[in-house]
């Protein structure tokens, strides 16, 4: 069964790394910066490999504010 976690997210920072996490929340900094998804594609790069698992942004493409699905 998918997982769903909300993200909050910073862009434009020094390196990708978790800031905190919580059962439900986890708010990251992201090196890249937020113009053309290259953020975003960040975000899901480094998911990824944290979770060893395919991670897929379904809302909040736009926004600093997410909501992922770990398939």
């Amino acid at each position: 069964m998918p997982e769903i976690k909300t993200l909050i997210v910073k862009p434009n920072a020094p390196k990708t790394e978790i800031i905190s996490e919580t059962e439900s929340e986890i708010k990251l900094a992201v090196a890249a910066p937020p113009e053309g998804g290259k953020a975003n594609l960040e975000l899901v790069k480094f998911l990824s490999k944290k979770f060893g698992k395919e991670v897929k942004i379904i809302r909040g493409f736009t926004g600093r504010k997410k909501v992922i699905k770990l398939l």
